[in-house]
């Protein structure tokens, strides 16, 4: 259930800006709010990464002062998180464990966390519902999940402005939101099928997010030729993010939500 790679980037630096910056400005105002309304004892949060990879957003989010647990299958992921931990100089405050979803429990404790980051995981797990019906009882009561997933409509606009039409068709039509062979995510979603996920998993939902309306269809060379570009469309994109409307055609949807 690792998180796809993102080139190592983190969210705090320009390249990565245009795919994470709205999660991380989202998360990290949630996770402030955690904060002030009652965190865990000693200062910072007690938070879950599910799925968490080599660290991403974990790492950042020690940085704040908050306290890391990171689960994940790849032993190889989890030993760039050590390295990325420490480079960062929050080793004290990360915590890798090997496991996933399925199992999450004989890792981590329930209700044990002030916040879960479910990041890019619903897409490859056998049973949504039951993964995120896991991820929310590791959640304290009035504790925050951030989740992410890849957006159905981003997909289907993709592959019909790449010219691969009958792609895009079987995207639509498809239960799972898969265009084929060839496509390496299993799984996506519509903002009302997340939200009902989370729901169903006994959360309220308090905010959804588009995440990369434009980012993925506009091409490289006009960000980079023309000055203040990537400024620009990273303010487009923080613009777009929050209204309904481009929720639909979003590459990735990002759900907040509050255990009840």
């Amino acid at each position: 259930m690792s998180e796809p790679s993102l080139g190592g980037e983190t969210p705090s630096r320009p390249r990565a800006s245009l795919r994470t910056a709205v999660v991380w400005e989202v998360l990290r105002d949630a996770l402030d709010r955690r904060t002030e309304t009652g965190g865990s004892a000693g200062g910072g949060l007690e938070v879950l990464d599910a799925g968490g990879g080599s660290g991403q957003f974990a790492v950042e989010a020690a940085r704040l002062g908050h306290r890391v647990t990171v689960v994940d299958p790849s032993p190889n992921a989890l030993f760039a998180l050590e390295r990325r931990a420490a480079e960062a100089g929050v080793a004290d405050r990360v915590r890798g464990v090997q496991g996933d979803t399925q199992g999450l429990f004989d890792v981590v404790g329930r209700g044990a966390y002030d916040a879960v980051l479910c990041h890019g995981v619903l897409e490859y797990v056998d049973d949504p519902a039951e993964g995120l019906r896991a991820v929310a009882a590791a959640l304290r009561p009035s504790g925050v999940l951030s989740l992410l997933a890849a957006g159905l409509g981003g997909a289907v606009l993709a592959r019909a402005l790449a010219g691969h039409f009958t792609e895009a068709r079987q995207a639509l039509t498809d239960p799972a939101g898969h265009w084929g062979a060839g496509d390496p995510v299993p799984r996506r979603f519509t903002a009302d099928q997340l939200s009902e996920l989370v729901t169903g998993a006994g959360l309220d939902v308090t905010a959804v997010h588009g995440v990369r309306v434009f980012a993925d269809l506009v091409p490289g060379v006009l960000v980079d030729a023309q000055p203040g570009a990537r400024d620009a469309l990273a303010r487009l994109e923080a613009e777009a993010a929050a209204l309904p409307a481009f929720h639909a055609v979003a590459t990735q949807l990002h759900v907040l939500a509050e255990r009840l």
